[in-house]
């Protein structure tokens, strides 16, 4: 039989690692599962990440950015509706669809002009607003679709994949061939 002392020992011991754990991922840094084309290559460059279960790549999201929101063009942000659904990973939802999830690469900044090469359309980003566009063009839902989204949307900045090994680098900051913001 275990003594009442040894099990309460452990539970003071997984309390305490639970709220730094809940802590850190909320403040600080959390991993999720990219799921998609959209942001093709940067992000899932193959058919198959890995011959394991997990389907896509791994990335490292920072928070430290939404401080003072300090984003940058060409940084990959994280936005949408967050909830934790197990190990630390979280799902994020596009703002129009509560089902899908969005990682997207910004193209411009609030008091940004940009063009939309579809329609030829120059548009200003509103204050408190960023334009996000996924690296695969042709198969991304983004800004052009939904608009520019409010900055208080964003839920971090994505800085690395971490899995799978053959994978693991730094995301750059960088802006897609062909699409400059008009300052």
């Amino acid at each position: 039989m275990v003594s009442r002392g040894l099990l309460w020992f452990f539970t003071k011991r997984t309390a305490t690692g639970a709220l730094i754990g809940l802590t850190i991922s909320d403040r600080y840094a959390s991993i999720i599962t990219v799921h998609g084309h959209s942001m093709k290559p940067t992000l899932n460059p193959g058919s198959k990440a890995f011959p394991i279960s997990i389907s896509g790549d791994l990335v490292l999201v920072e928070k430290l950015c939404l401080n003072n929101y300090k984003f940058s063009h060409g940084d990959v942000v994280v936005f949408g509706i967050m909830f934790p659904f197990g190990f630390g990973y979280e799902n994020f939802r596009n703002p129009n669809s509560h089902k899908q999830s969005l990682i997207k690469r910004i193209i411009a900044l609030p008091g940004d002009w940009i063009r939309i090469p579809e329609t030829y359309e120059i548009v200003k980003v509103p204050e408190g607003h960023c334009w996000v566009e996924g690296d695969n063009y042709n198969s991304s839902t983004d800004s052009r679709s939904f608009g520019p989204i409010p900055l208080g949307l964003v839920k971090g900045r994505a800085t690395h994949v971490i899995w799978p090994p053959q994978r693991i680098h730094k995301l750059d900051r960088r802006m897609p061939t062909g699409r400059i913001s008009l300052i």
